[in-house]
Order: C-alpha cells, then structure tokens, then sequence
C-alpha cells in the first residue's frame, strides 16, 4: 500500500482533512507547511500550484481542495465504509451534500464572515449560486429536518467530515443562522473518537507553533 503524505497547517482547511484521515484509520506523514515563503517554495508549488493547504499525496497520486481529498480518500479506500455504493440514492445525497458545501455553503459562510453581502437584487444573487446566507442555512436545515443522523442518513461518510466542518466552522465563527437539527448534528460529530483525535492533534501542532 502506498504511504499517505498529507501537506497542512494547523491553522487551516487542513483540519477537515485530518478528521477525515483519522476516520480513515490508515497511516499517513504529517508534512506541517507554514504559511509564506514555504507554501510558495518550488517543491511545494509542484504538489499544489495555489501554493496552499491542504494536499494529500498518494503514491502517484495528488489531490488538492479539502472536499476533493476526502473525497478520493473515501474512493481510495473503501473497506473504511466512508462513501456509499454508487448509483443509489445514499450516493445520491454523498455527492449533492458534498458538493453543496464546497460551493454555495462555504462561499456563503466565508462571505458572511468578512462581512461581504450580495446586491439585494434576484439577479445578482443568482449569479453568486448560493443566493444569500439564509438560503444556505435553510437548505442545510432541510436535509437534518427528516431527522437523519448523518448527510446519507443513518450511516456516517466523509460528506459529514466535509458538511459537517463547514456547519462547525460556521457556528464557530457565528456567521451561519442557527436552525434547528444544527447542534444535534455537531454533537454527534464533534464526539466522535475520530474528530476528538483530529483536533488533539493540530491543537497540539499550533500549541507547539505558538
């Protein structure tokens, strides 16, 4: 099996992507990365022309964007029971979730984080795809509101890992509304041994840093 490199910081997206390696249960080299010039150096710039985190290298393979890694860690290794069969309706809500937090969710909460809002005009809302933070916050509501545990439903995946960082960090941050079923579903995942493992970890690495 081909060793797992993840590239991180502690202070970043990457976090997501070690909650998601911890669930995963396989071993995996930590490369920390700080932010400047070692992000921007030539080596790293050859794993992740953005010249950020996170990036999970895999034998030959490179994955970059924190959804992107989860996701392909997922596919990677399916005996880890993270990503559902394709074609059925469990796949289904994994790649519309999954994706749905990548675009409009996280757009719509880091907007609202440094405080940008859209034009009160239909058009222009239209145009940014996620229409405004309420529409995000109710859409996300709306799945929890059948009373699933988890995004496929009673199954933890890595979409949880990726939708469910997004509605953590939103939270965290107060610029996603609360609704109703948001802090059940962080209680059940914030509990996980996985995710607990996950912050020790990068809360130690930043402890060490500062």
């Amino acid at each position: 099996m081909s060793e797992i490199i993840f590239y991180t910081n502690p202070m970043s997206r990457g976090r997501i992507v070690r909650w998601m390696l911890e669930e995963l249960g396989q071993p995996y080299e930590t490369r920390v990365l700080a932010y400047g010039p070692q992000m921007k150096s030539p080596d790293y710039l050859a794993i992740n022309p953005m010249g950020k985190v996170p990036a999970v290298q895999h034998g030959e393979a490179v994955v970059t964007e924190a959804a992107a890694c989860c996701a392909y860690l997922a596919a990677a290794f399916p005996e880890a029971g993270l990503a559902p069969e394709p074609g059925t309706p469990e796949s289904a809500a994994y790649l519309r979730w999954m994706f749905f937090a990548a675009g409009p969710g996280e757009a719509a909460i880091t907007n609202a984080h440094f405080n940008f809002s859209l034009p009160d005009d239909p058009q222009a809302r239209g145009r940014a795809g996620y229409g405004s933070l309420e529409a995000v916050a109710d859409a996300l509501a709306a799945m929890l509101a059948d009373g699933r545990d988890y995004v496929t439903g009673a199954a933890f995946s890595a979409a949880d890992v990726y939708v469910g960082s997004q509605i953590l960090w939103g939270r965290m941050l107060g610029s996603l509304p609360d609704r109703p079923g948001f802090a059940d579903y962080a209680g059940r995942l914030t509990a996980r041994p996985a995710a607990m493992r996950a912050r020790e970890i990068d809360d130690a690495l930043m402890a060490s840093s500062g």
